[in-house]
């Protein structure tokens, strides 16, 4: 344990500020500023001995929080980079980007504001990358195995490192032109610039992944071609299917997909020539969908100088508070204030969108927007409560259904569940023997850190798979699925 009185003598979390909003605006970089080491020292002071860490069990992961903390709090940060990356391959990225479950377990947040856990974890991910303990580590000798892992987010690398570091010779297949999957272009700079995906990247070559950009399986090379070349095969494309929004109106232009505005926003930042890219300058934006993919556009719609952002969710404002239906140790449904949401716009709850109104131009020009009522659970719009709001470029970020069906249907006989992913059995493997499946793609769309934690327990099955026994970690399994809907 980290200060036996820590938790009484600093009984409030300190994190570090986020960049003035009218600078940060002017650019793509990290909103926060650099943390204090002192700071960061008395916040895993306040890590409790709580007898049975809970945030274990709020981490998909099993991050062993408390022994970091500890670490932490004596200043020993090169071991506990070591106990971080004992369960987690890439706390830069979860350190940045995940909603922190295991707070919302912080034996402490019963009665105090919880452990700042993410803060400490990318803060030592962050202290090992600037003093070169980060180093690679391929494996002792090889197995004369061959894996194939399709997609390269999260799940995809995850399984990656693992299986070159159990000896397995992995080609990581991507379609886009870089490797990276969503935490390339699906998520902008300012919540994690691309140097921290580079950085990584550049120790698994070091260790021996090969890494194939540029080419999609099912359309460059089959399922079954792919399948006839590797012992295995890991499908982890994610789910990228988005959910549409079939109302009147919606072939109008300036209707688009969240993901197709982030992707070709990312490639602009990255310094690519994006012919006709879709961009919010000078324009009214509306972005329907209040989760992490509707605030990544509403920042992005700031930093390109739009005139202004309204964001419509269709549901209730959740309260600030944990409700009495979702106690500790879940993880609550809260009202949450990104970074984004501070830079400016109007956010709007019980917003149901009925039409997108267009100009003789064929462009929308305006949103019919309604309030939401509940009828027999279903959420629809109230009549008589018709209003509009001027859209020159309106985003749908209403989530994901599923990973693309066709070629894995057609090619390889893929199975899909009634949620529309890939089925797979307690094993991992898809319907296909020797083909895996992690991520998104099975478990349909989740968060990060479920990601990774998926990629390490496919690729435990996968090595067993091949050889017969395993000692890589399975931190999760298929059937936890209903367990993590709760942080989904």
């Amino acid at each position: 344990m980290a200060d036996p009185k820590g938790f009484l003598k600093v009984t409030e979390r300190e994190l570090p500020p986020r960049r003035p909003v009218p600078v940060r605006i002017l650019d793509w970089k990290e909103v926060y500023e650099a943390g204090d080491q002192a700071v960061l020292r008395r916040q895993a002071g306040r890590c409790m001995d709580c007898g049975i860490p809970f945030c274990h069990q709020g981490c998909p992961l099993g991050n062993l929080i408390p022994e970091w903390n500890d670490l932490t709090w004596r200043g020993e940060g090169r071991a506990a980079i070591e106990r971080l990356h004992a369960t987690n391959n890439f706390p830069e990225f979860t350190g940045r980007l995940c909603p922190a479950p295991c707070e919302s377990s912080c034996v402490l947040g019963i009665n105090q504001p919880a452990v700042t856990i993410k803060q400490i974890e990318v803060s030592t991910i962050d202290e090992a990358f600037a003093h070169g303990w980060v180093e690679a580590e391929p494996p002792g000798r090889l197995t004369g195995k061959t894996v194939a892992v399709v997609g390269s987010g999260p799940a995809g690398l995850a399984a990656a490192q693992q299986l070159t570091r159990a000896g397995h010779t992995v080609a990581v297949y991507e379609r886009d032109d870089r490797i990276g999957g969503l935490l390339r272009y699906g998520i902008p700079d300012f919540k994690m610039e691309k140097r921290h995906l580079e950085s990584r990247l550049r120790q698994m070559r070091d260790e021996g992944t090969r890494f194939r950009a540029g080419v999609e399986i099912g359309k460059d090379l089959s399922w079954a071609d792919l399948r006839a070349r590797y012992d295995a095969v890991v499908i982890a494309t994610g789910s990228t299917v988005p959910r549409d929004l079939a109302i009147p109106g919606r072939d109008l232009d300036g209707v688009h997909f969240a993901m197709e505005y982030l992707v070709e926003s990312n490639k602009a930042v990255a310094g690519d020539q994006v012919p006709h890219q879709i961009h919010a300058e000078g324009k009214h934006v509306v972005v329907i969908g209040g989760g992490d993919t509707g605030a990544d556009c509403i920042g992005t719609a700031h930093r390109q100088g739009a005139m202004s952002v309204t964001n419509l969710a269709i549901g209730a404002q959740p309260p600030s508070g944990r409700p009495d239906h979702q106690p500790w140790p879940m993880a609550p449904t809260l009202f949450e204030v990104q970074s984004a949401h501070e830079e400016g716009g109007e956010r709007s709850f019980l917003a149901s969108t009925v039409e997108f109104l267009g100009n003789e131009a064929g462009e929308v020009r305006a949103l019919r927007v309604a309030e939401t009522e509940f009828v027999d659970g279903r959420r629809v719009p109230k009549s008589g409560t018709e209003r509009e709001i001027p859209a020159d470029l309106v985003l749908i970020a209403m989530g994901f259904t599923g990973p693309e069906r066709s070629t894995l249907e057609q090619q390889l006989g893929a199975v899909f569940t009634s949620r529309g992913n890939v089925e797979r059995a307690d094993d991992w493997q898809s319907t296909s023997a020797g083909v895996f499946v992690a991520g998104d793609a099975g478990r349909g769309q989740s968060l990060i850190v479920w990601a990774i934690a998926e990629g390490r327990a496919a690729a435990s099955a996968v090595d067993e798979y091949l050889m017969g026994s395993t000692n890589l970690p399975a931190p999760v399994r298929p059937t936890d699925v209903a367990i993590g809907l709760q942080h989904a």
